[in-house]
């Protein structure tokens, strides 16, 4: 049994409808999205699993602990978490408020470490678990654009690693750092191979290049604490 962070729109809803394909049951997350949220939930009924709603806002640790109250009393408990709920904001480094840093580290990485440890006391009682970070090759690249989000997602990939050796050997813990698989719907053809061209590959991905990911890490049992990373050689072209 699987819950997927963000799971009522763009790359969650991906993950969570490639999970429900491979067979498991699927715990939707979602804070606002509720339509998304209804809409992941067909999809993944339609596919012969068991796909359940849970709404909560991350950023406020007391709803991840009902949340997953929530979560144990409608299955029993929990095999796998993907942490893939963020927010991706373009603000310049001189403008980033105290506000808006609290608003992305908090749901990017405080989230991510709070609902792990829910998750772990769950798995635990099941003698083993397999949680997997959604991070971004900005944990490896300075985007100035983006520098709460990019440091957060450097957070989270030390936050893998050290969660990877802290719960091991029941607990295998990794990350996906995706590049260009999901541009926003807003951008035009030219910035869409503008974007591909920085990519070695000399093309952009999909959601699928991570999901396959993400089922890879699911049933890699002996690998924990690596972060892997699919954007098409981006990182390659610096």
């Amino acid at each position: 049994m699987a819950l997927v962070t963000g799971a009522a729109r763009r790359l969650g809803r991906h993950i969570a409808r490639a999970l429900a394909r491979a067979g498991a049951d699927v715990a939707i997350h979602y804070h606002s999205a509720e339509d998304g949220a209804a809409q992941t939930q067909r999809e993944l009924q339609l596919l012969g699993v068991r796909a359940e709603i849970f709404q909560a806002d991350l950023a406020n640790t007391g709803e991840i602990t009902d949340l997953f109250v929530r979560l144990h009393e409608s299955f029993g408990g929990l095999d796998i978490l993907i942490n893939s709920a963020a927010l991706f904001n373009r603000v310049p480094v001189l403008e980033i408020t105290p506000a808006e840093w609290d608003r992305v580290l908090n749901l990017n990485l405080r989230a991510a470490f709070f609902c792990s440890q829910e998750a772990v006391r769950s798995m635990k009682r099941r003698g083993a678990g397999s949680i997997i970070n959604i991070a971004d090759i900005a944990a490896f690249q300075p985007w100035p654009a983006y520098a709460h989000h990019s440091i957060s997602k450097a957070g989270l990939v030390m936050l893998t690693r050290v969660l990877a050796r802290a719960l091991a050997p029941e607990i295998r813990v990794n990350a996906i750092a995706p590049g260009p698989v999901l541009p926003p719907d807003d951008l035009s053809e030219a910035q869409r191979a503008e974007l591909a061209e920085l990519t070695a590959l000399n093309r952009l991905g999909a959601p699928e290049d991570v999901t396959s990911a993400v089922l890879f890490l699911i049933g890699a049992g002996y690998v924990t604490g690596e972060t892997l990373v699919v954007d098409g050689g981006k990182l390659l072209r610096g």
